[in-house]
């Protein structure tokens, strides 16, 4: 059987990043899906959601941060 991949926590480390005057918050990484779950906080400073972002919409320098390999 093959292993399950796991979720990787990543709230501690506080990365954020910004699209379209849009701020988001990763929190979590899910390496099967090849997801992060983020927060959305809109410019105006209110927080909008929780929701899943894909890996590969991600900047590069995030990525970078994160290496899911």
């Amino acid at each position: 059987m093959a292993k399950k991949k796991k979720t990787i926590e990543l709230s501690n480390e506080n990365l954020t990043f910004i699209l379209e005057r849009t701020s988001y918050k990763i929190l979590r990484f899910n390496t099967q899906k090849m997801t992060l779950e983020v927060t959305i906080t809109e410019e105006d400073g209110s927080k909008k959601q929780m929701k899943d972002f894909p890996f590969a919409h991600l900047p590069k320098e995030m990525k970078k941060k994160i290496k899911p390999n």
